[in-house]
This record gives C-alpha cells, structure tokens and sequence, in this order.
C-alpha cells in the first residue's frame, strides 16, 4: 500500500479474510481491542464446554473412575500429539505437562546428557528469563559447567557454538522484539558443531507454521496459554526427537514417567518414548480446558494463518509510523516480515504511561521494561479493524497527551 487506508478499505480486507469466521468462536468482550494474545490468549466457548464436563460430570459424578473412563490418564500425550501437529513434530514426539520452565530443566538436563565432555551450555542473553535463571540452575548443578550468552560473550549466538558446546538454548521467535529465528539453518549450525538444540516455541506455536521434525530439532519447549488459547496457567508441552527417545535421561523421575507406574516399584525404571518426560500427576481440569482450546485448530491452515500474521503487523506498523512517528514512537521489531513473528514492538521512553492510556480506551497490549510496548495479533480472532483502531486510539493518546495523567504511570505488579 502507498497511501493509508481508509476504513472502507479495511472492511474489505476483513470481508476477503478466510479466517474471518474463526473470531466467532472466541469470546472477546464488547468496546475492546485485544492485542495480547502473545501473553494471555481469548477464552473460547470449546474450552468452556470441555471444563464444565470434566467438572461437573467426571469429576463430580464418575469422581476416581474417571482416570480410566474418561481417558485422563492418557491426556499429556494425546493432547501432546495434537499440539505436536500445530509444530511440526510427527505422534509420539510431543507431551503436554508442568510448565515451561519445568520442561527447559527437563529437557536441557537431556542434552546435556547426550553430550558427555561437553561442559558449556549457550543461550541469548537477551532471552526471556526463565530461559536464563533456568540455565543458571542447570549449570550449577554439574562440575565445570559454563554458560555462555549472546549479547555478551559474543555478538551472534553461531559465534558461541564451538566444540565445548552440548546444547544451546534458543527462543524461535523473541518475547520483546518478535524477531524470528531461521529454525532449520540455526539447527544445521548446531549440529555442525556436535552440539544440540532446545527452541523455546513459547511464541511461535500457534502463531505460524513450525516444522521441527523438517528442521531436526533435538529438543523444544513451549506455553499453550499464549496463541493456542489454553487458559491462565495451561500446561506447557515438550518434544524430543524419536531418535534420541531411548537414551533420554531427565532428572524429574517422578512416578508418571515410570514404565509401570501403577506397579509402585521402589526403584525407578523410565517409561518409554515421550513420556520420560512425565514427572507427576498433571492438572487434569487445566488439561481439559486446553483440550477444549486444541479442538479450535482443527480445520486452520497453517499457511493462511502465516499470510494473515503477516499482513495484520505490516499493516498496523505502517499506521503507527504513518500516525505516531513525530511523537517518539519506534519500531522495535524487525521491518521484514520474513524475520518477524506475529507481534509488533513499539519503543518509546514513556511507554508504560502510554500502554496503560491505551488499557483504559480500550485496547490491550503490553509493556517490557524499560521501554517496549508489545502488541500480539492472534489472526484467529484478531481483524484489520482492530489493528486500524489501535492505531488511531494510539495517535489520539499521543496527541493528546493523555498519558500523562499520574495515575497512568503507577506501576501494577504485572505489566
């Protein structure tokens, strides 16, 4: 596009969307904009009907019996293999269980493992987190460990990679910036190296096409509360290739990860395939609700998800620019689409102030220290109308100053 869009024009595109019939399976509450589901996905009626089942009738009804008669036993790996489509990971390779900091322990303990006389682990220094205090307690718990970080002890993650290396630590897509990482040629670098991979999916499951099994990963980790719309606190997953299945060794031996858990055997002997992964019991009523949410994807094309994430965030970083550039607003996250994933980062020095004036009129995103003001486009239920407006609220905020009343810059506790 060469000049702005009118709203007539964005009608148009919402009209032409194949995914347009997707926002009505969603719930999303008159008067907002809700441009955080790369944080917190909507809520959907499926995941509702699920949870009303598993509560009011196996629960409350078939109580103890329902571990067999409703399958609950079964749920971590059979919802597994359905989030292990949405990524690429052919069945038997993906579970869903604990949460995502959980499963990096698990899973970097496992290849470190693989990896015996390699002492060095490698991650971005600019990851989220968990990833880095995660990787911290991993490395102090084994003799001679090293932890190495891109950003600081070198400027790109393939100059850290070298013959020390056991496994690097690398989130697909960024949680600040929304920079997507080259899966496959990373992969290939890696274990060019000897080394092995474990890719945080936290924001990219859902959000565009993943394909581990095409690009060899070793190991991935992920959330289902973000764009697969499981609810606060859904149980993450993890995927380990088939191949390295039977030489997995992970340090969480709990019971639901025993070959024969219902034997209760004083010693452990690990179960087979994915569910070494498996620590203890799992939160059934949780897993059902994401059950729910998992049935959404059904019919969703991959490929058409992508085309649509990448039209929402060109279009919303040409408003803004086009709007909002002489007030101090800029871009964070990569102009090329290729390397951006389904999230749009603006910076700007008073950006907490302006993101919760935004809250208040109506349109949700989210705010990363110090500067970043995150905005997630779900292109299951997100329009072009919402991007169109989030812009114009945004310039109205900015023009205004409306962000400047006290009250929006009290910090609340989540951000």
């Amino acid at each position: 596009m060469t000049t702005l869009p009118d709203l007539a024009a964005i009608e148009a595109m919402d009209a032409a969307d194949p995914l347009r019939p997707m926002r009505d399976r969603f719930v999303l509450p008159e008067g907002v904009i809700y441009l955080d589901g790369n944080s917190l996905g909507a809520a959907a009626p499926a995941a509702f009907a699920e949870l009303q089942k598993a509560a009011q009738q196996e629960w409350a009804q078939d109580l103890i019996r329902s571990w067999n008669k409703a399958g609950w036993f079964d749920l971590p790996t059979r919802l597994g293999d359905r989030v292990g489509r949405l990524i690429g990971a052919a069945a038997g390779q993906t579970v869903v269980c604990d949460t995502t900091s959980i499963n990096i322990y698990k899973a970097l303990h496992a290849a470190v493992a693989l990896r015996p006389g390699r002492s060095t682990m490698v991650a971005e220094g600019g990851s989220f987190p968990t990833d880095l205090y995660v990787a911290e307690g991993v490395a102090s718990t084994l003799p001679g460990a090293a932890l190495r970080l891109e950003g600081v002890d070198a400027a790109r993650i393939e100059d850290l990679i070298d013959d020390q290396t056991a496994v690097v630590l690398v989130n697909h897509v960024n949680y600040k910036t929304g920079e997507l990482r080259d899966m496959a040629a990373l992969t290939r670098r890696i274990h060019e190296a000897g080394a092995l991979v474990v890719w945080d999916l936290c924001h990219s499951a859902g959000a565009l096409p993943v394909d581990l099994d095409g690009a060899g990963a070793d190991f991935a980790v992920g959330c289902t509360y973000k764009y697969l719309n499981g609810g606060p606190g859904s149980p993450a997953f993890v995927y380990a290739a088939a191949r390295h299945h039977d030489a997995i060794r992970q340090p969480l031996s709990g019971w639901w990860g025993h070959a024969r858990p219902f034997a209760f055997e004083q010693h452990y002997d690990a179960g087979s395939g994915i569910r070494r992964f498996l620590c203890g019991t799992q939160p059934v009523l949780s897993l059902r609700a994401l059950e729910g949410a998992l049935s959404l994807w059904e019919d969703v094309d991959m490929a058409a998800l992508r085309r649509k994430s990448v039209a929402l965030t060109d279009l919303f970083i040409m408003l803004v620019e086009a709007r909002c550039g002489r007030y101090g607003v800029t871009l964070e996250s990569p102009r090329d689409s290729v390397k951006r994933g389904s999230q749009v980062s603006f910076a700007h020095e008073h950006g907490y102030a302006i993101m919760q004036a935004l809250i208040e009129r109506g349109v949700i995103g989210d705010f990363r220290a110090p500067s970043t003001m995150r905005f997630g486009f779900t292109p299951l239920y997100t329009s072009y109308r919402d991007a169109w407006q989030a812009a114009a609220v945004l310039e109205d905020i900015l023009r205004t100053e409306m962000w400047k009343e006290e009250r929006f810059s009290v910090r609340a506790a989540v951000t």
